[in-house]
């Protein structure tokens, strides 16, 4: 195994070395351990013996420090013109591209997805970074006519301030790009809190953004743990939105404590995404969709396919050709380049979808495939789960409805297509959903029915693009967006302006007696 150097202390090309990364929080244009100078280990989770990263644990005095430094930086940053604060985000983007397949093989090793996915992952933060960097000369308001004369009336975007981003291990560049990059060309600041599994990656985005040029306390770097680093966060009375992307259990925490404290709130959650495959469905292709969505990024992820709702007229026949698919994926390290699925990222989360399997069994699903943790040979090591395919399920059950984020799927038959959307439609969730058919009326059907932020016609529930919205109903989110135009109304509040030239006073119609 081979470990980048500092992208301060070299070339910036692969090292040798296998010493463990020591990440530093990044505050105010410095790297700094946290105060108590604690620290926390990220493993490579197919090799656990594997130290990627060492990184700070750190607490609330070192929130505070980060806040505070934001807060200052924020005063000049929020002046900087727009299309000049796009053009360090552009300037990150093509840092990036210099250093995709890096940071590719860091996201592999820290956190296990294979690498083609990994490249997708860094590509993906690329393209919201040249995206973003368009938004700087787009950040348009409108001009509206006045109900008086000589007066003129518009909308302006402001900024909100300092932007505490909150972002999980699955995708460990594109996430966190995904709300740094708008937040920071509509003029905030922020402060970054990664998940404890992927303090490595963290780093390394961090420091692109750094060699970039970005002024100190713009973009800010705290690792630690959620319930300590991360409430400090959502507490922090100097900190004006929260964007947070994670558990549906944690959102609910972050959600209320931001409505009580008055904070703008942006929850990016759970899902128990469904794929449905009609009788005319082009079988083939719906199975390409099925394996992808179910068992890209080993299922560890909120638009993963979890739920399969299949017509009673080819359930056998797809039930088999699915079997016969998911029999001949190979599991392994994201590195090597024969693995079709990496592990689970950590001991907690592969006992949690092993835990999810004695309930299946327990409600009487039949394990059709997998259904155990994987030890053989080279995986003894690492957190592996085997591709699972659960039968005989039920809309009722838990596997039915609770996300088990892990490489397992479910299976439910349906005689009619109303039927299937109403079983799609009965959950907690609403993110992503797809369905197979060759019928247009079908089709069109399902997109004005199906209760979800995202709906795919004959694709698989997974594969965001970044100029559209990301984000869904229900337990799934509380109504914003990330990506897209509609990430400017999350990191935005509108300003209306009137300029009256009229040199005397006019009372609106609001303030007229009639």
């Amino acid at each position: 195994m081979t470990i980048l150097r500092p992208f301060g202390a070299g070339s910036g090309q692969a090292s040798s070395v296998t010493t463990p990364l020591s990440c530093r929080n990044y505050i105010d244009g410095q790297w700094l351990s946290a105060v108590e100078e604690a620290t926390l280990e990220s493993r490579n989770p197919a090799d656990k013996t594997e130290v990627v990263a060492t990184f700070p644990r750190s607490q609330a005095n070192d929130v505070d420090t980060a806040v505070a430094a934001a807060r200052k930086a924020y005063h000049s940053w929020r002046k900087v013109p727009a299309p000049a604060r796009a053009e360090y985000i552009f300037r990150v983007g093509e840092i990036l591209l210099q250093h995709k397949e890096e940071l590719a093989q860091l996201i592999s090793r820290e956190m296990g997805k294979p690498l083609t996915e990994a490249r997708g992952d860094v590509q993906e933060g690329i393209d919201c970074a040249f995206y973003s960097a368009g938004e700087g000369r787009r950040l348009f308001g409108q001009t509206t006519p006045s109900e008086m004369s000589n007066k003129f009336a518009m909308t302006v975007r402001m900024p909100i301030g300092v932007c505490a981003l909150i972002t999980p291990w699955n995708f460990p560049v594109a996430i966190p790009c995904w709300k740094a990059m708008p937040a920071l060309v509509c003029g905030n600041t922020v402060i970054l809190k990664p998940a404890e599994d992927t303090s490595a990656c963290a780093t390394k985005l961090i420091e692109i953004f750094q060699q970039a040029g970005l002024p100190p306390g713009v973009i800010n770097l705290v690792h630690g743990v959620g319930e300590e680093a991360g409430k400090a966060l959502v507490e922090h009375p100097n900190v004006d939105l929260v964007s947070f992307t994670g558990s549906s259990e944690t959102g609910a925490f972050v959600g209320a404590t931001c409505g009580r404290t008055h904070k703008r709130v942006c929850l990016e959650m759970g899902g128990k995404n469904a794929q449905v495959v009609m009788e005319d469905a082009d079988l083939e292709l719906a199975l390409d969709g099925a394996v992808w969505g179910a068992f890209g990024t080993t299922g560890q992820r909120c638009t993963a396919t979890s739920r399969l709702i299949l017509h009673r007229e080819i359930k056998e026949k797809f039930t088999t050709m699915l079997y016969e698919r998911t029999s001949k994926l190979r599991l392994g390290a994201g590195t090597d380049p024969n693995t079709d699925i990496g592990p689970i990222v950590n001991e907690k989360q592969l006992q949690q979808v092993s835990k999810y399997l004695d309930i299946a069994h327990e409600e009487g699903a039949k394990v059709l495939i997998g259904g155990e943790i994987a030890t053989e040979g080279l995986l003894k090591n690492g957190y592996f789960f085997q591709p699972t395919i659960l039968d005989d399920v039920t809309p009722d059950m838990r596997v039915a409805r609770e996300e088990i984020f892990g490489p397992v799927v479910v299976l439910i038959e349906v005689s009619s297509f109303e039927e299937a959307i109403a079983i799609l439609n009965d959950s907690n969730y609403g993110l992503s959903s797809s369905v197979y058919t060759r019928d247009i009326n079908r089709a069109f059907t399902a997109m004005r029915d199906i209760e979800a932020g995202i709906t795919y016609i004959n694709g698989p529930t997974i594969g965001a693009e970044v100029h559209l919205p990301f984000g869904g109903v229900k337990q799934t989110g509380n109504g914003h967006r990330e990506a897209g135009t509609t990430a400017l109304d999350v990191f935005t509040e509108w300003k209306s302006v009137y300029v009256d030239f009229s040199g005397s006073l006019q009372r609106a119609q609001i303030d007229n007696r009639s």
